[in-house]
C-alpha cells in the first residue's frame, strides 16, 4: 500500500474528481459518510453529546457533513465553524448552509472569538480543523482551541489527521497545539508520521476509511513509502519441494554467542531452524558448547578456538547465509573475525546487535559488507552508526541513505520496523506489538532472516517476508498470553502458527 504526502493526497483528490467523474462536493459526502458509518459502528446507541470543531477548508467540510449526518441518526449535535477570516472553501459553504437549516443541530459560526463550550469528560469531540493541507504550526487562536481540546479530557476523534499534525516530518512543528486524538480516521490511506513513535499520543489509534479514490490516479504516483500488506507477503511463501531434503532447503551459518551471552546464540538458532532451513552450523565459543548441545541439538556446532569468544572466521563457502552478532561482545579479537567474514564475500550476510556496534566502531568496513546483505539495527544501534537523529522521519532518512549507499537492506527495528531497501523505497511492517519489547527478539529475527536466505529467497523477499513473520509470530503470541507476559521464545513457538496462517491464506 502507498504512502502518500499530504500534497500527493490533495492531487489524488483532484484526479479523482477530474476522471471518474465526481464533485468535490460528491466526494466530500463519501468521505463524511465514511466517517459517520464508523462512529455509529463504534459508538452504537450512544447518547453522549458530540461537539463538532470545524475548520474552514476541506476538513471542515467534513466535519460539518459529519455533524448533519449524526443529527441524522438521532445523535446531540453541537458544531462550532471557526470563520474567522470570513472566507470559507466552497464544499464547506455549502455544508455549513445545509447544517442550518437543521433544528436538531445547533450551529455557532465563528467569526472573531469563542466562548469555549462546557465539555465533559464523557463528551465526544470531532476535530475537523484542520486537513493534510497544514503546513505550519498551529498559532493563536487555533492553538488555544487545541490545547483546551487537550485539556477537556474527552474522546477526541480526528478526521483524516490530528490538527496541528504535518503529515510527514515534524520536526520544526510545535507539538505542544497538536490536538491528541483518541481516535484518527484516516481517509483512504495512511499518513507517513502515523508510522513514527513521538506522534502516537497525537495520533491514537488510526483506522484506514477507503472513500473510492481513483485507483487509476493512485497508480501514477510516485512514492518511495509503502505499508506492507499480508496480501504481498502471503505471495512471497514458497512451498517446500515435495522431494525436499536437509541438502536442498539452505546451508545456513550463525556466528554468535560469547561466555555469559549464549542465550543469544539459542534464540537465534531456534528461530532458524523453526524458519525451514535444512542445516544450520552454529560458531560460538567453547564456553557455550554444553548448552548449546543441550537446547538446540538440532545445530551443528562449530567451536572458536577462543573459550570466551569469538576470535576468528571459518570458510564459509559452503553457506548460503551468514547470521553474525547475538551475543558476541565487542572484542577487538571479534571484530576482527567479522572483518574477515565480510572479506569473504561469499553469501549475503544479516547483521545485528554487537556486530553493528562494532561497525560504527568501523565504519570503514561497511564498504567490505556483501550487497544486498540485512542490517537490523534497533535505534541507538542505527544511530551510532549513522549518527544521532532528532526524529524518527530523520533517522529514517539516515537509514535510507545508508541502504542506498551501500547497496544494503536495512531494518529499523520497532513498532511499524522499517525496511530500507537499496533502491530507496521504505516498508513499513504492520505487525508486531508491545510486548515484543523484550531481551533476544531481535535474536529471533536474525535467526528468521539468516534461515529464509539460506533457503533461496532472494534478500528483498527475505527481509519483506522475515519482518513480518517476526511480528506475525509475535502477535499469536500476544493474543494468547498477553503482552506483558510475552518473552522472545513465545516467538519462536509460535513462529508454527505464522507460517501456516500464511500458507492458509495463500
Amino acid at each position: 500500500m502507498k504512502i502518500l504526502t499530504g500534497g500527493q493526497f490533495r492531487e489524488l483528490d483532484l484526479f479523482t474528481i477530474q476522471n471518474e467523474p465526481v464533485s468535490s462536493f460528491q466526494l466530500m459526502e463519501r468521505a463524511s459518510r465514511a466517517v459517520t458509518d464508523e462512529i455509529l459502528r463504534r459508538y452504537p446507541n450512544d447518547v453522549r453529546r458530540v461537539f463538532v470543531f470545524a475548520g474552514h477548508g476541506g476538513n471542515g467540510g467534513d466535519g460539518l457533513a459529519v455533524a448533519r449526518m449524526l443529527a441524522e441518526a438521532g445523535r446531540v449535535v453541537t458544531a462550532y465553524l471557526f470563520n474567522v477570516r470570513g472566507q470559507l472553501n466552497p464544499d464547506c459553504e455549502a455544508n455549513r448552509d445545509l447544517l442550518s437549516q437543521r433544528d436538531d443541530v445547533q450551529l455557532v459560526e465563528i467569526t472573531s472569538e469563542l466562548v469555549f463550550p462546557d465539555l465533559r469528560p464523557d463528551d465526544l469531540v470531532i476535530d475537523a480543523l484542520f486537513g493534510t493541507g497544514l503546513n505550519k504550526p498551529l498559532s493563536g487562536g487555533f492553538a488555544l482551541v487545541t490545547k483546551r481540546l487537550n485539556q477537556s479530557r474527552c474522546t477526541i476523534l480526528s478526521i483524516d489527521v490530528p490538527s496541528g499534525l504535518l503529515c510527514e516530518d515534524n520536526a520544526y512543528n510545535d507539538t505542544s497545539v497538536v490536538v491528541r486524538a483518541t481516535l484518527t480516521l484516516s481517509i483512504q490511506l495512511p499518513k507517513l508520521a502515523f508510522f513514527y513513535a513521538e506522534n502516537q499520543r497525537y495520533v491514537g489509534e488510526f483506522v484506514l476509511l477507503p472513500i473510492g479514490l481513483s485507483a487509476e490516479g493512485l497508480d501514477a504516483m510516485k512514492t518511495h513509502l509503502w505499508l506492507t500488506e499480508e496480501s504481498e507477503v502471503r505471495s512471497l511463501l514458497r512451498r517446500r519441494p515435495r522431494f525436499a531434503h536437509k541438502g536442498t532447503m539452505g546451508n545456513a551459518l550463525l556466528v554468535a554467542g560469547s561466555r555469559g551471552m549464549a542465550g543469544a546464540a539459542i534464540l537465534a538458532s531456534r528461530a532458524a531452524l523453526r524458519s525451514g532451513v535444512g542445516k544450520l552450523t552454529l560458531q560460538t565459543p567453547h564456553a557455550c558448547l554444553d548448552i548449546m548441545q543441550t537446547t538446540v541439538p538440532e545445530a551443528v556446532i562449530q567451536m572458536d578456538v577462543d573459550a570466551d569468544i569469538i576470535t576468528s572466521a571459518i570458510d564459509a563457502s559452503a553457506y548460503q547465509a551468514i547470521g553474525i552478532g547475538p551475543g558476541l561482545g565487542r572484542s577487538r579479537y571479534t571484530g576482527a573475525a567479522l572483518r574477515d567474514y565480510l572479506r569473504q564475500h561469499v553469501c549475503p550476510m544479516v547483521i545485528d546487535a554487537d556486530a553493528i556496534n562494532l561497525l560504527s566502531e568501523n565504519r570503514e568496513w561497511l564498504n567490505d559488507i556483501p550487497s544486498e546483505s540485512i542490517l537490523t539495527p534497533h535505534p541507538k544501534e542505527l544511530d551510532r552508526l549513522v549518527g544521532s537523529s532528532q526524529t524518527s522521519f530523520e533517522r529514517m532518512n539516515r537509514a535510507r541513505n545508508l541502504a542506498i549507499s551501500y547497496g544494503l537492506f536495512v531494518v529499523v527495528k520497532g513498532h511499524y520496523s522499517q525496511v530500507c531497501t537499496p533502491s530507496g523505497d521504505v516498508f513499513f511492517n504492520p505487525t508486531g506489538n508491545p510486548g515484543m519489547a523484550t531481551p533476544g527478539s531481535g535474536d529471533v529475527l536474525t535467526g528468521i532472516l539468516t534461515a529464509l536466505l539460506a533457503q533461496g529467497y532472494l534478500p528483498a523477499e527475505a527481509v519483506q517476508l522475515g519482518v513480518f513473520l517476526h511480528g506475525l509470530a509475535g502477535d499469536l503470541a500476544a493474543a494468547e498470553l498477553g503482552e506483558e507476559s510475552l518473552i522472545a521464545s513465545d516467538i519462536i513457538s509460535h513462529l508454527p502458527a505464522a507460517f501456516k496462517h500464511l500458507s492458509r491464506c495463500s
